[in-house]
């Protein structure tokens, strides 16, 4: 604020070059908190400092008292209204959008500086204590954000590895988890903003303590200057009032010599008192009226004269300075200070207050976030609420589905009960009648499956059931075609499928693909809605192609080696071991392995989408691959066991596992992978 300040020729008519005397300080201050300016309306508070020349012995004879010499330099020091004798006109010490009432009220105070820095003091701790709960909310928040975002997906991979209820409620389940799992997102969020907040709490803090320092620093570093200035005009008072008096004393004692008492006799009656006056005036002059000779008294009297005159100097100097220093810290300093020190206050009161509405706005956003994601609205396509979710789980529909595949699977198997079919003179009793409403009957499906299938025309080119070196001679390829073409379906239609290769498909629709592809594999098309709608029919013909081979695709004459080098502990030696065992099986049975361990490798990388990690997949392959299963109704159910049962199952599992963690070692030469 340039238009506002003093006047620079009250500091250079002074010689105050000095650091140590108390004004230096006024003129060394820092140009932020004082900068010169020729305001009429407040240079014309400052007494202009002018030291009289030095008085002549002569200039004193007609006084005989000290009154007349103080009358003489007194000046009226007093502290004055310094805001009311700033005209309306003139430009304010401070700017237009400070509250001038608030600072001149401040400035009316006595204690203006030391109630503005305890009230800092006190928003200071209700900041930090702001900062303090954010901090301890964000970190609630995030834990519960992590742990509720770890239980969503660990409930859902514990769910797709074990044998629970498939159809409809499967899928609610997932997508209740994904709810739950985006509720945590938000969250982990919400955490994240609260610790932006308290440290920005913090760091306002500490900037605010740190400016209030400053500024309590430098107002005491003005008082201090002050009251120092103050001292030093009352030591050259009392100097002056002691040379007054010894002039005084000399006076008397030249007074007396010339007029032989009578002018004491006049101005006190009685002889006796003016005597007494004289002679308590002669005992104060000491030895300065010894030998009462008159050029020593006159010789004295200049001696004391010329005291006075250099007293009244500097007492009018040390006045003059003081009350310019006085001036200037009441109508310039003060309100500056005051005026940092009111803007450091409503700096952590407005930033406190901003942070707390921010967070109350972040908080209500994330409960309406949380009910949205619970319940969404209806113009908004964002998928099914909670509820809505759970509503969709079909009981009836999943046991009628659960129902057709366990009579089917278990159909073909030895019988376990009473049998209900049979001739009825032996006693069996009719077929149930089917109604439209009920649930078919099982031999129904299966006369269908068999009516269905039987108008397709057989190519004699089976693929089930046949040796893997025989078909891919007789066919002249590679690969097995079966296999390559289920492969890229499953690629294209499954691969974020949750629970792919663990979830079975439909019986009757698993037999009824597996016959078509037998009978003419040419004219299947797998990208019709009939399977792409169900790709886990899919995956179920795969799986049971690799069960129906008459050899295993590990071989059987390589499976003992295979389940001894899964049982080696060190990984980089049982990874050695199982890479030999690799190298040694056939030409044919060690491409279609490389081709299946790529696809598997590449569903296991999609592991957060469909919950199949490589040792999911590798249980589910491990018995399908070393060929446990020895006789199948036709659908992939396990009726016997070879090669070590069950007992080496695990490390058929651990060997298929540690293949697939090794895919790129194994199998994927430098110039492939460039």
């Amino acid at each position: 604020m340039a238009d506002d300040g003093y006047s620079s020729s009250a500091w250079e008519s002074t010689d105050n070059s000095d650091p140590n005397h108390p004004s230096y300080l006024f003129q060394q201050t820092p140009s932020a908190l004082h900068e010169s300016s020729t305001s009429p309306a407040v240079s014309s508070l400052i007494v202009k400092p002018s030291s009289p020349p030095p008085r002549s012995s002569s200039e004193s004879l007609g006084r005989s008292s000290t009154s007349k010499w103080r009358d003489s330099v007194s000046v009226t020091v007093e502290r004055k209204d310094t805001l009311s004798t700033i005209p309306s006109d003139v430009a304010s010490l401070v700017e237009a959008n400070f509250d001038e009432n608030v600072l001149r009220a401040l400035c009316e105070l006595d204690c203006g500086v030391p109630l503005l820095l305890d009230r800092i003091k006190q928003s200071m701790v209700s900041c930090r204590e702001a900062s303090v709960f954010f901090k301890k909310r964000a970190v609630l928040e995030e834990e519960y954000g992590k742990s509720l975002q770890k239980l969503s997906r660990s409930t859902s991979e514990v769910y797709s590895m074990n044998d629970g209820k498939a159809g409809s409620f499967v899928n609610a389940w997932q997508s209740t988890m994904k709810i739950h799992e985006i509720m945590a997102e938000n969250r982990i969020r919400f955490s994240q903003r609260l610790n932006e907040m308290s440290d920005e709490l913090a760091s306002l803090a500490k900037e605010v303590d740190k400016n209030r320092k400053q500024t309590k620093e430098l107002a005491s570093r003005y008082e201090r200057a002050l009251q120092e200035s103050e001292i030093m005009m009352e030591k050259c008072k009392t100097r002056l009032d002691a040379s007054s008096e010894e002039l005084e004393r000399v006076l008397l004692q030249k007074e007396g010599e010339s007029f032989k008492d009578s002018g004491l006799q006049a101005k006190s009656p009685g002889g006796v008192g003016g005597k007494r006056v004289l002679g308590k005036a002669v005992a104060k002059g000491g030895l300065l009226l010894k030998g009462k000779n008159p050029g020593n008294i006159l010789r004295q009297e200049d001696d004391i004269r010329s005291r006075v005159s250099n007293a009244s100097d500097s007492y009018r100097k040390a006045l003059t300075d003081t009350q310019t220093m006085r001036q200037e810290y009441f109508n310039f300093q003060l309100p500056r200070i005051l005026r940092a020190l009111k803007e450091c206050a409503d700096e952590i009161d407005l930033g406190t207050q901003y942070h707390l509405t921010r967070y109350s706005f972040l908080f209500e956003s994330i409960v309406l976030s949380d009910g949205t994601t619970l319940v969404p609205p209806p113009e908004e396509d964002t998928g099914l609420g909670l509820k809505a979710t759970m509503d969709h789980i079909d009981n009836r529909a999943d046991f009628k589905i659960y129902m057709q595949n366990y009579a089917y699977a278990r159909g073909g198997g030895v019988a376990r009960g009473p049998r209900r079919d049979g001739p009825a003179e032996e006693g069996f009793l009719p077929p149930l009648p089917t109604h439209g409403g009920g649930y078919p009957g099982v031999h129904g499906n299966v006369s269908a499956t068999n009516t269905a299938t039987s108008q397709i025309p057989d190519r004699g080119r089976p693929t089930f059931g046949v040796d893997l070196a025989e078909q891919m001679a007789r066919d002249g390829v590679e690969l097995p075609p079966v296999i390559e073409k289920c492969c890229t379906t499953i690629e294209k239609y499954g691969i974020y499928s949750q629970g792919i290769y663990r979830i079975s498909g439909m019986a009757r629709k698993v037999a009824l693909l597996k016959e078509r592809l037998d009978k003419d594999m040419d004219t299947v098309n797998l990208d019709a809605d009939e399977w792409t709608s169900d790709i886990n029919n899919v995956t179920s013909v795969i799986k049971l192609w690799f069960r129906e081979l008459p050899d295993p695709l590990l071989t059987s004459s390589l499976h003992q080696g295979f389940v001894d080098a899964a049982k080696i502990e060190n990984d980089r030696l049982r990874h050695i071991r199982l890479h030999e065992r690799v190298n040694d099986l056939p030409d044919a049975n060690y491409a279609t392995l490389k081709f299946l361990m790529g696809h598997l490798h590449r569903i296991a990388q999609h592991e957060a989408e469909n919950s199949m990690s490589i040792q999911n997949l590798a249980i589910v392959f491990g018995p399908t691959l070393f060929g446990q299963a020895v006789a199948s109704n036709g659908n992939g159910s396990v009726t016997g066991h070879v090669n070590g049962g069950m007992a080496d199952a695990p490390f058929q599992n651990k060997a298929i596992e540690t293949i697939l963690e090794h895919y790129t070692d194994i199998f994927v030469d430098e110039g492939e992978v460039a």
